[in-house]
């Protein structure tokens, strides 16, 4: 149901998933991971966006967070990374994956590539209950795709990031 990915409560604690388009793997190299990193980090230093737990995969990331703006700090934070992401390509020049970014764009999106696929998927955090079983699911995640043995062993995740003061 549509509805129940709605940030409905300022206050709450959400759930956050964001894919790149048609699961592209983009998060290959350190410098990719890095400008999500750097990015959740401005959030969180300068706009105030509370960063609880998180996941970035090779080609989706799932966050814990919080703010009173959450649907205006993701699609900032959606637009500064795809530009930079598209930046990093063209320096690369990784034209095969610029142009699959180019074709799997939306035809009425006025840019020429998308990078991310549309919406953030916001879950409310519910219950304790809820929140335990998130933060598993989110630091398993690398373990059930099979690159680590251990979530801690993850160097992209709070899993083994436990003061949880940032990335």
């Amino acid at each position: 149901m549509r509805s129940s990915y709605k940030v409905i409560e300022k206050d709450g604690f959400y759930f956050v998933s964001s894919t790149i388009v048609e699961w592209i793997p983009i998060f290959t190299h350190h410098k990719y991971f890095k400008i999500i990193i750097d990015s959740l980090n401005f959030c969180r230093l300068e706009k105030g966006l509370k960063l609880y737990f998180y996941v970035i995969m090779d080609n989706h990331f799932h966050l814990i967070v919080k703010h009173p703006q959450l649907s205006d700090i993701m699609r900032s934070f959606k637009g500064f990374t795809a530009d930079k992401i598209l930046e990093e390509l063209h320096k690369d020049k990784s034209k095969w994956k610029l142009n699959l970014f180019s074709f799997y764009r939306k035809k009425y999106k006025s840019t020429n590539y998308q990078v991310w696929q549309e919406g953030f998927h916001p879950k409310l955090i519910s219950s304790d209950r809820m929140l335990a079983q998130k933060v598993e699911y989110l630091h398993n995640n690398p373990v059930k795709r099979g690159f680590v043995n251990s979530p801690e062993d993850w160097k992209f995740s709070s899993a083994n990031n436990r003061n949880w003061d940032g990335l």
